[in-house]
């Protein structure tokens, strides 16, 4: 019996409180050869709502990352939407690392021509844009709108499920675009029930990523391809000592 490819989930945040939940997400959409194993940070800041939150964390994210590939670990997802640690975890450890930004757009494109981004406060909102502008997509990219509530309000499925539907409404109607990015990965069993709401309003199917869900089976595909950062792109620091 073959082994079955390893994934580990990183949560850039000093808070276990998502990890339990994160894992059941993730493993609801892993196929049967892939193990998922979610662990937080346990240094640094309780959310990442802002470039400060994101530069603070981003270091014991690269830790853990070393850590996991030290472990046996096949591919690493940093469960955030804004790649904190992720492009300086890429140049010191040589399996597969991702975040949340690039799947959900790649599948949002694949899927539709513009896509929108419901994301949490207004203090996220170009750090967002810079990732448009950053892997050349802004043709495709219609508009971002927030639900103007923290990351630690996101538990409140039920008024989030109607904020996240309502800004989905007006990206499509005044913004056109046609399928909808969650642009936090705290957004978790939100998409499927906005997705229920906007075709029953709109009669036709349109998109809503879940970037956990994304991007859990983007990463599945290049561990199983074996695909992994490009050393042209991310080399190794000249000063870095390998942490085995």
């Amino acid at each position: 019996m073959a082994m079955p490819y390893r994934m580990k989930i990183i949560i850039p945040i000093n808070d276990s409180a998502y990890n339990q939940e994160l894992a059941e997400v993730a493993r609801s959409v892993a196929p049967p050869d892939l193990q998922v194993d979610v662990s937080n940070i346990t240094q640094g800041n309780t959310s990442i709502e802002s470039r400060w939150d994101r530069m603070i964390n981003a270091p014991h994210v690269v830790d853990l990352a070393i850590q996991a590939q030290n472990e046996g670990y096949n591919g690493i997802f940093v469960s955030d939407f804004d790649y904190c640690g992720v492009e300086e975890a890429r140049e010191v450890v040589s399996i597969p690392v991702i975040g949340g930004f690039r799947p959900s757009a790649f599948t949002a494109m694949s899927l539709a021509e513009r896509f929108s981004i419901v994301t949490v406060l207004a203090s996220v909102e170009d750090m967002q844009r810079e990732h448009v502008r950053s892997f050349g997509i802004a043709p495709n990219f219609a508009s971002i709108i927030p639900v103007n509530l923290p990351v630690h309000e996101l538990s409140e499925r039920d008024k989030v499920i109607q904020k996240v539907y309502e800004c989905s409404i007006q990206a499509i109607d005044e913004d056109g675009a046609d399928a909808i990015l969650l642009g936090c990965t705290g957004f978790m069993h939100i998409a499927a029930a906005v997705a229920d709401k906007l075709a029953a309003k709109y009669q036709c199917n349109i998109p809503v990523i879940d970037p956990n869900m994304a991007a859990v089976n983007y990463l599945y595909m290049l561990m199983r391809t074996g695909q992994t950062q490009s050393r042209l792109t991310y080399h190794i620091p000249p000063n870095y000592k390998s942490q085995n």
